[in-house]
């Protein structure tokens, strides 16, 4: 089996429109979410990290966010590698719009055209957990040598359905994510487009170890404590480590009363000593099928330049986790994990060298 590296990075969120931007918001702590109004009987209006990136047309926003991060992450014209798109609303806010049909197989031909793409397409779509599997996917592809590069794409954009859909469920906090927090009031949604390049030759410092996708369907909008501690433990199985070796977990805590608890009890069950923990959610929003590849390009950033993102609310106690006030000293290996809707719990292993 090839090793797999993680050589090039894209982003626009709602902290910038690329990387560098994004982590210089982050460490001024520029990350105050702008608020988004639904119609109808669901009005009212909540916190939204949007990318301020104005257009009228959705498609010419989609297409020019898009060949940003792709460039961005060192993507040329006509690449012939595997390309992974993870998405879990696709281009519904073009449909809202009367600018295009719903149809996954013409979003998918629009991304293709944008990047002038010349090899294999997969399209993943597993709500919020998208991004992980499509890298877990790429991952896989590349190790047995079946090809030498992939890109991993997670494209989530504005759209009245996701936010109606989240407020309908009374999912949505009125005011602010608070991650782990003790007056935890649910999650903010926010868009974002990354780009994550993966290769089997040796062109970066950073590899994909591997990772782990549990599915409990049994709560299909909440994490599962049996599913959350397989996860970590299937991982670690996976990427050959002990969980001591550990330094540093991005975990989910959107913010969720019953999801974030859920999360600090599988942690606290697969680790006998729970590593440094960060969360990225109140900094950028929750940005669902591209939250994945969009938090592990701002993570690598964060610890490549020594960054954490400031919390504005106390940590409960009664979780017995909480949030690293540095970086530590010597990274080595990280743990990304995503949570979703469907029962999806997915984390992605990552070593510097």
């Amino acid at each position: 089996m090839k090793p797999v590296y993680l050589c090039g990075r894209g982003l626009a969120c709602s902290l910038g429109l690329d990387v560098t931007t994004s982590l210089a918001a982050l460490r001024k702590g520029n990350s105050e979410a702008g608020s988004c109004c639904l119609p109808g009987n669901m009005g009212g209006r909540f916190p939204y990290h949007a990318i301020a990136y104005p257009r009228s047309d959705w498609n010419e926003r989609a297409r020019e966010l898009v060949q940003r991060v792709a460039i961005e992450a060192g993507v040329k014209p006509g690449c012939s590698g595997a390309l992974f798109l993870a998405s879990s609303s696709f281009d519904i806010g073009a449909d809202e719009a009367g600018a295009t049909q719903r149809n996954y197989s013409a979003f998918s031909d629009k991304i293709v055209a944008w990047l002038a793409w010349t090899g294999p397409v997969y399209m993943i779509n597993t709500a919020c957990t998208s991004s992980h599997n499509a890298l877990l996917a790429a991952h896989a592809l590349l190790r047995t040598g079946e090809m030498e590069e992939a890109l991993v794409l997670g494209i989530e954009l504005d759209n009245l359905l996701t936010l109606g859909g989240f407020a309908a469920m009374q999912l949505l906090s009125p005011d602010s994510s608070k991650p782990f927090g003790s007056q935890r009031n649910c999650l903010v949604l926010g868009e974002a487009v990354a780009a994550l390049r993966l290769s089997s030759r040796e062109t970066s410092n950073w590899k994909m170890l591997g990772g782990a996708n549990v599915v409990d369907g049994s709560q299909p909008t909440g994490a599962s404590l049996a599913a959350v501690t397989s996860m970590y433990q299937r991982a670690l199985a996976c990427s050959g480590l002990a969980a001591e070796q550990i330094n540093l977990i991005k975990v989910q805590a959107a913010g969720s009363p019953g999801n974030d608890a859920i999360e600090a009890q599988g942690m606290l069950a697969a680790f006998n000593s729970v590593p440094a923990l960060v969360s990225l959610k109140a900094a950028m929003g929750h940005t669902m099928g591209a939250s994945g590849a969009a938090e592990i390009a701002l993570l690598l950033a964060c610890v490549e330049q020594g960054v954490l993102p400031a919390y504005g609310d106390e940590v409960d106690a009664t979780l017995g986790v909480t949030f690293a006030k540095n970086i530590p000293e010597s990274v080595r290996h990280i743990m990304a994990t995503i949570l979703g809707f469907g029962g999806s719990h997915a984390t992605v292993v990552l070593e510097k060298a």
